[in-house]
């Protein structure tokens, strides 16, 4: 099963080291609240993860020497373009460290994809 067609929700924060302890009890309770999404239909939770990692001088060159900020990947894949806007509204109504990632995102670089489409993939 691939998720081609299927709708894709994708954040990468850049942050300090100073954020680092507060963004994983972040992301650890946001894991806890994703478990709570629909598994079947329109608005399904079909992938979820969270990845971490140091971030480099030269982005484009693995061996480059760290920063000493850390990168932050949340992705998310719906069944439909449905499962987003209700991801939101139920943050908004029900997560309860949303204002601290706001918050926290303040003092990092952000980048979203709020509803983009998987157009390829491999398995």
């Amino acid at each position: 099963m691939t998720d081609s067609n299927n709708a894709h929700l994708v954040i990468m924060w850049v942050f300090g080291p100073e954020e680092a302890a507060q963004v994983d009890e972040i992301f650890a309770s946001h894991g806890t609240w994703m478990t709570g999404h629909p598994k079947d239909g329109d608005e399904a939770l079909l992938r979820y993860s969270i990845s971490k990692g140091p971030e480099l001088e030269n982005p484009l060159d693995p061996a480059s020497a760290p920063t000493g900020n850390t990168v932050v990947v949340l992705d998310e894949v719906y069944a439909t373009p449905a499962g987003i806007p209700r991801h939101w509204q139920d943050a908004v109504a029900n997560w309860p460290d949303l204002a601290r990632v706001m918050e926290v995102s303040k003092n990092a670089s952000v980048t979203t994809l709020h509803s983009g489409t998987i157009i390829q993939q491999l398995w």
